[in-house]
């Protein structure tokens, strides 16, 4: 316990010329470590100085009037009466309350609280570092700096954007039917060079006009053309070169799995109608719902300038699969874009050239899309519904010979030319005129439906793809429920900036 004994300059008087004191024991404070205790003498009647001082200090007095000189003196260090210990946290015995008010002695109270003058607020009273006023300013300058930066590469990008001059060539919306002297039919039996299952025709169920769209239909052959020995010569109808794009034969004989086409369908082009060098194509259409259905809207050179294909270029705007969006490569659900250049079949660098777009939450037979592409002398794109979503993107910064890192020789030995550089031009070959095609394809063995993917009935590599194609028909053709490619418009736009004919040659 604390007592707290007064000082004084001069020797203490003993304890019998002090006369009686009193032990006052103040309850347990939490904020204290223990009792108060003090000692404190009662008013007394003297008129000694010292004892004027402790009666005028004396906190204990009960404002009756009343001095304790009256009452008996009592000596607490010669009494044997013993005054209670204070309770230790770990005791189990009661120490004195607070509220406990003992009959004759008045109980203190000791006002901790803070004035509201003596609260220090040292925001207010201290001044402010000039160090912390540029802490809030830095990040400030950083965002300012940042937005200055943007600002810049916004302003230098809009500046290298290149706004062409177009003319338009073509705007096809149907109104007046399939007009054949800007579609011409392709009529053959030959594949396409892609082991293509479908005979293209002009028949009126596979390529009709219909509510104002056109459309390009697959259907199916009859089985007695394909279960008994037939043939099939398109004669001066065919538009193919090669004799095995005009006639196809079903031989029943043992040992001969040879069939004609199993399905129909239709190929349409503009040739002869509307051409471009530089300029922009879109075609607005619906595409088809059915297994191992091709759709493709693409183009090829008019003229095969720097030779036999690939040499002379092909662009592929948008094509497609029938299959639904569980097929590996993408179904209905995506669509792909791509470039067909090399000096010869083998060495066909497309993939380097090639992106696909995967619908989200729709699949692209479901309603009408834009597949567009922009072609100019220093790049190629092409987009989808608007010219802010590419799909594939080919800047023309060096030749495509460089760009192809082609090997010296093919697979047969042969050495490799560079058919390009003599243009001078870094686009070559896609520097010439080209047309649009469109068409529906069925099924094929150049590896756009790869093999033991999604029940894939045929192989690439048999002898008897087609023969194991229409067997399977019983799996496949349920699933034909929207056969057909369905286009609304088509436009085409030349470039018409007045040096297309120089090209464009990057530094």
């Amino acid at each position: 316990m604390l007592m707290t004994i007064p000082q004084v300059t001069k020797p203490l008087p003993t304890i019998g010329e002090l006369g009686p004191w009193t032990l006052t024991v103040e309850s347990h404070d939490p904020s204290s470590k223990g009792w108060l205790g003090r000692v404190r003498r009662p008013r007394s009647t003297e008129t000694t100085s010292f004892k004027a001082k402790e009666s005028a200090e004396d906190p204990f007095a009960d404002g009756s009037g009343q001095s304790q000189a009256s009452q008996p003196a009592t000596d607490p260090f010669a009494s044997s009466q013993r005054l209670p210990r204070p309770a230790s946290p770990l005791s189990t015995s009661k120490a004195p309350s607070r509220n406990d008010v003992r009959p004759g002695r008045p109980r203190y109270f000791h006002s901790r609280r803070v004035r509201k003058d003596e609260v220090m607020k040292p925001w207010v009273k201290e001044p402010r570092d000039a160090t912390e006023k540029w802490i809030e300013f830095i990040p400030l300058i950083g965002l300012l700096v940042g937005i200055a930066i943007a600002g810049i590469l916004i302003w230098d990008g809009l500046r290298n954007v290149v706004e062409h001059k177009y003319c338009t060539v073509l705007t096809e919306d149907w109104s007046r039917g399939l007009r054949p002297d800007v579609w011409q039919p392709e009529i053959q039996v030959g594949g396409f060079g892609n082991g293509e299952f479908e005979e293209t025709t002009d028949a009126p169920e596979n390529l009709y006009v219909k509510g104002g769209n056109l459309f390009i239909k697959a259907t199916l052959r009859d089985d007695s053309q394909i279960t008994k020995d037939s043939i099939v010569d398109l004669g001066s109808r065919c538009t193919g070169k090669e004799y095995y794009n005009c006639i196809a034969a079903t031989n029943t004989a043992p040992g001969n799995s040879s069939i004609v086409p199993p399905v129909f369908s239709a190929r349409i082009n503009t040739k002869n109608s509307a051409k471009i060098k530089y300029g922009r194509v879109e075609v607005v259409a619906k595409m088809p719902k059915g297994d191992w259905l091709w759709p493709a809207i693409w183009m090829m050179p008019v003229n095969d300038t720097y030779g036999p294909w690939p040499a002379s270029g092909e662009i592929d705007i948008a094509e497609s699969r029938g299959n639904n969006h569980t097929h590996p490569q993408g179904g209905n659900n995506a669509v792909s874009s791509a470039l067909h250049w090399g000096p010869d079949t083998d060495t066909d660098r497309w993939w380097q050239t090639f992106k696909k777009r995967t619908a989200r939450h729709s699949v692209y037979s479901e309603g009408f899309n834009t597949f567009g592409v922009e072609w100019s002398q220093k790049y190629l794109f092409t987009y989808l519904n608007n010219r802010l979503m590419m799909v594939m993107y080919t800047p023309f910064a060096k030749s495509m010979w460089k760009r192809g890192k082609f090997p010296y020789a093919n697979s047969n030995g042969t050495a490799l030319q560079d058919p390009w550089s003599q243009t001078g031009r870094d686009n070559t070959p896609f520097d010439q005129e080209f047309y649009l095609i469109l068409n529906l394809a069925v099924g094929g063995t150049n590896g756009w439906f790869k093999d033991g993917r999604s029940g894939k009935p045929w192989l690439d590599t048999s002898k008897n793809a087609p023969k194991e194609f229409w067997e399977a028909r019983h799996s496949w053709f349920p699933t034909w429920t929207q056969p057909y490619m369905e286009v609304k418009k088509v436009t085409i736009l030349q470039q018409c900036d007045g040096d297309e004919h120089l090209g464009h040659k990057l530094e």
